[in-house]
């Protein structure tokens, strides 16, 4: 069932819901640049068991194109969905930008029971790695290249599937599920969706340059699996470094062969890893 939460600062997001009102409640968290559907395997298989809810994060898909995505404001995206669907506790799961922000969710709430990350580092590690590691800053060159004002103009007019191609290359599309192509190819024309989507990398304090800062990283007390394709090419392996420091209730699955859409190109694997979890 798709349908709309009103959020404090007037932005709606859109929401789809499959599985029994009262089980145990899983919100599910899309990345970059997909919409809820991105994580739709694990909630078909996940849903006679659980309670999914999986919204189009703002700026995506149905969901509003606000100004305003700083981190703080993220957040409370995620929690005040919680409070309008009247769920107290939840596992939160997070893939990519969405990753990062179920990350960010977990050291601001204590109302998580479990957090699943798919191919998202942890902010803090990820910036150490950007400052010392030059492979991971060439890997996130898109980040620059995502932040440059002049794309505005191609944008305007052919949307985004082009600074797509610019920033992943010619190949880009087709890494994308076939059935799935042809309606986010709709909402990367619309040229508000296309920025908003933007605003979330030029949003973001993430420096993508050699420093010899070390950012502190806070502990993440519950437990948490990290599912991680090691043939992502923007993500690198090295990102796990240091993970177990800040997770001690850590569960690490490798996806050998498997690139940085995880859920949706190994589902299997991935249900299986939730199964466990979970159970």
């Amino acid at each position: 069932m798709m349908h709309r939460v009103a959020l404090s600062d007037g932005a709606e997001l859109a929401v789809w819901e499959d599985g029994p009102a009262d089980a145990p409640a899983l919100i599910f968290l899309h990345g970059f640049p997909e919409n809820h559907r991105a994580w739709r395997h694990q909630i078909a298989h996940l849903a006679p068991r659980y309670r999914c809810i999986a919204p189009d994060l703002r700026g995506y898909g149905a969901s509003s194109k606000p100004s305003d995505y700083t981190l703080p404001r993220l957040v409370r995206d995620v929690l005040e969905l919680a409070d309008a669907l009247e769920v107290d506790r939840f596992t939160l799961l997070g893939h990519d930008w969405g990753g990062l922000l179920a990350w960010a969710v977990a050291e601001a709430s204590d109302r998580l029971d479990r957090l699943v990350i798919a191919n998202a580092p942890h902010p803090a590690l990820f910036q150490n790695l950007l400052w010392r590691d030059p492979a991971q800053r060439a890997a996130s060159a898109y980040i620059t290249l995502f932040r440059d004002p002049a794309l505005d103009a191609t944008i305007a007019e052919h949307g985004l599937a082009p600074v797509l191609a610019q920033a992943f290359g010619g190949n880009a599309l087709r890494t994308m599920e076939r059935e799935e192509l042809g309606t986010l190819l709709t909402q990367w024309r619309d040229p508000d969706t296309a920025r908003a989507m933007l605003a979330w990398y030029r949003a973001s304090p993430v420096e993508v340059a050699p420093r010899a800062a070390t950012l502190p990283a806070q502990p993440i007390p519950i437990p948490t699996l990290v599912l991680w394709g090691e043939a992502d090419d923007a993500l690198l392996p090295a990102n796990l470094d240091g993970l177990e420091a800040i997770c001690p209730a850590l569960t690490l699955r490798r996806l050998p062969g498997v690139g940085h859409f995880s859920p949706w190109a190994a589902p299997a694997q991935v249900n299986a890893a939730l199964d466990a979890f979970l159970r």
